[in-house]
């Protein structure tokens, strides 16, 4: 898991890695693992919390455990729980995996196949109809077969096969399903309202995985907390891409706060040729 404890760690009771013997993780697992490492490297406030989908849950969650350690939280396209829809995505792609034979292996390339398909599910939900439309559409009339959008998808699964495995995929899904906020503390609402830090919430209008709603309803709940919207052309993907939106943004919000910090966003130009890049 790039840098933690994950799957293919070894097991200190067998002497091997987990591979299917990887336990449930969380994203409060994640987070308290985060905090033991703020502790470890003696911080004790932190000037901006800041995060995006799965990472915008997990700000949420330790914003909520820590409240007094933040100075500032800004939460982009995430939710309070994660809903039926992006549970049903999820698991589609499980099922993906589950459907390659080499599954059942122990052997770090388990899976990679269905990993691959699982992540041009996934691509889907991450972008819209606009964008394969702006992106992938083909230039002439004649074709049958071979398309661009189809090739696409392919080039999609492939590229994160080379960097990642299926056991990481499948932990890090179930991590995102099991975020809720309110859990085993009486509600969502309860929960976000022990958050102490001056909240910016960033929803993406057109995300179709964390629907512009979850946005609004997380700065409803939390006390003082700011709202901010924007559309992308590339869907919930627009956090990764749209750098001149979110300077603007998170610049209008900490300098509402007086904080003399700038805004380290750096500039950026990008266009719909760089897509592919941007995402490796």
């Amino acid at each position: 898991c790039y840098g933690s404890t994950g799957p293919l760690s070894t097991n200190p009771l067998t002497g091997k890695s987990y591979f299917h013997d990887s336990p449930l993780v969380t994203n409060r697992d994640i987070i308290q693992a985060f905090d033991l490492l703020r502790k470890g490297l003696g911080i004790n406030k932190v000037h901006t919390l800041i995060g995006g989908s799965l990472g915008g849950q997990q700000t949420l969650e330790w914003a909520i455990s820590q409240p007094s350690v933040f100075d500032h939280l800004i939460a982009i396209a995430c939710n309070a729980q994660h809903s039926p829809w992006g549970i049903a995505f999820n698991e589609a792609q499980r099922m993906a995996i589950e459907a390659d034979p080499t599954w059942k292996e122990n052997d770090a390339r388990a899976g990679i196949e269905g990993m691959k398909a699982a992540r041009a599910m996934g691509m889907i939900s991450y972008r819209t109809y606009e964008t394969y439309q702006s992106t992938q559409a083909e230039k002439g009339t004649e074709k049958i077969d071979g398309y661009r959008a189809a090739s696409y998808q392919k080039y999609q699964g492939q590229k994160l096969a080379s960097r990642f495995n299926a056991f990481t995929y499948w932990v890090l899904s179930k991590a995102m399903d099991s975020h809720h906020v309110g859990r085993a503390r009486g509600s969502a609402q309860q929960a976000l309202k022990k958050i102490k830090a001056k909240t910016l919430v960033v929803g993406i209008e057109n995300d179709l995985l964390y629907p512009f709603h979850e946005q609004r309803f997380l700065a409803e709940a939390i006390p003082g907390a700011a709202f901010e919207g924007l559309t992308s052309l590339y869907g919930h993907d627009g956090f990764l891409v749209e750098f001149h939106q979110f300077k603007k943004i998170v610049g209008r919000f900490l300098k509402s706060e007086g904080t003399n910090q700038e805004t380290a966003t750096a500039d950026a130009t990008y266009d719909f040729k760089s897509l592919e890049e941007f995402n490796q």
